[in-house]
């Protein structure tokens, strides 16, 4: 089963500095129908301003994924750690027992981000954080897997979950495959472009909600970005 759920249609809401789309309930947004995907269970396509951002704020018992889309982010939090990440990079934060954080676009341009969380295996461990610089290059034409909780995911960065984030960019013409094992459920964006996935046209910043498949073909139909969770 292949579900679009257009950009136009999720929820959100603008702030002056974030214009932000939800694709699950998050906030002020509840859609009983749109909970959770699995344990997947955020993803929030954020447009943050220049010199703003999320001030620090506490989180726990999650798994929170940021892909940089555009510009940066400049991340702060309670164990010392800080971090730029630029775009088409990732970074995971654990949050274990608890931890308080910010995320800044202290850029001189626009920064987007897709914030990710998923629910995690165990609760009440230590949290931590991490990122990592992912070359396009090494997903150029097929999914390279950015962080995974899967034990042979051993280069990726790693997440406490059941769940694996990939990404791919791909020409305009190209076709790659991403192969789903039993019982698994998969959430696919494109960052850009338009794309076909089994037959599915989606554009950018469409929700693609895949369950009950075992092969997905994802054609470009312009040069795209994708960014796909493959959860239990």
């Amino acid at each position: 089963m292949i579900e679009l759920r257009p950009y136009q249609e999720l929820g959100g809401a603008h702030h002056g500095w974030l214009d932000t789309r939800h694709h699950f309930s998050f906030a002020e947004y509840y859609d009983p129908e749109r909970m959770h995907w699995g344990n997947l269970r955020v993803w929030n396509d954020d447009t943050i301003a220049a010199h703003s951002g999320f001030p620090r704020h506490p989180h726990r018992d999650m798994e929170i994924i940021t892909y940089v889309r555009k510009g940066a982010i400049t991340h702060k939090d309670s164990l010392g750690n800080s971090g730029r990440t630029e775009a088409g990079d990732v970074q995971v934060m654990s949050a274990g027992t608890g931890i308080a954080h910010s995320e800044m676009n202290e850029e001189d341009e626009t920064t987007q981000i897709f914030q990710i969380w998923i629910m995690p295996n165990e609760k009440g461990l230590p949290p931590t954080w991490g990122t990592k610089p992912f070359p396009k290059g090494e997903r150029s034409g097929s999914f390279f897997t950015l962080a995974s909780g899967l034990p042979d995911d051993t280069e990726a960065l790693p997440i406490r979950a059941n769940a694996r984030m990939v990404a791919a960019t791909l020409k305009a013409g190209q076709t790659t495959e991403y192969h789903i094992a039993a019982g698994r459920k998969v959430y696919l964006v494109p960052a850009s472009g338009q794309i076909e996935v089994n037959g599915v046209l989606a554009t950018a910043g469409d929700g693609v909600a895949i369950s009950d498949e075992r092969l997905l073909q994802v054609s470009a139909r312009q040069d795209s970005e994708i960014v796909l969770v493959d959860v239990a």
